[in-house]
């Protein structure tokens, strides 16, 4: 009877420091004086606080971005050198269509430069679509590089202004900011935007 009084009445001390290795924390051991790897209570409660605001936040941007998820889910994957053929076919419908200008935006899809700009660039296309075509080109696509030599991209984004027959008029300079490029290429709209006509 002492023997089990001294085993319920005795707590097990631990120690200070825990010398378990992390990749044995899931080893079962025989030795009840081993230290576990139960984080204390205060970050226990700040990684559930985390995990709601993270929660929250994602659910907030997934309601606001319901237009731009339709967007992404039209867009059909492809290959490079489909990509590429897609992206020529376009271009040279835009030339064929006899608007008074059309600009190409070499992009990346690894620039996120590039990628927070797509929103404005199809907004801009939208309000001038009376006199404007918008091309994409990936800069990193074999199938432009005749395109990249020829108007001498270094650098992404970039927009080239073309007129109605084709000729290259002007080109962004290399982007310091995204207010850089918008400043760039409302210039180069600029050029070659018609009067507007007074009724």
């Amino acid at each position: 009877m002492q023997n089990s009084d001294k085993k319920i009445g005795s707590s097990v001390k631990q120690s200070l420091f825990c010398l378990k290795l992390p990749w044995d924390i899931h080893k079962n051991s025989r030795n009840s004086s081993d230290c576990t790897f139960e984080a204390p209570w205060l970050f226990k409660s700040l990684q559930n606080v985390g995990s709601m605001t993270f929660n929250f936040i994602n659910s907030i941007s997934i309601n606001a971005g319901n237009s731009q998820s339709k967007i992404l889910k039209s867009k059909t994957i492809w290959n490079p050198k489909e990509q590429g053929e897609a992206e020529h076919r376009a271009f040279a419908s835009a030339l064929a269509s006899g608007k008074g200008a059309t600009v190409i935006e070499f992009y990346s899809p690894k620039c996120r430069l590039c990628n927070s700009l797509l929103n404005f660039v199809v907004e801009v296309e939208g309000r001038n679509s009376d006199w404007l075509n918008i091309v994409m080109a990936d800069a990193e696509n074999d199938k432009w590089l005749p395109e990249l030599l020829h108007y001498d991209i270094r650098y992404v984004p970039c927009f080239v202004l073309l007129d109605k027959n084709g000729r290259a008029l002007a080109k962004t300079g290399a982007p310091s900011s995204r207010l850089h490029v918008i400043a760039g290429l409302s210039h180069l709209l600029k050029m070659k935007r018609p009067p507007k006509s007074i009724s």
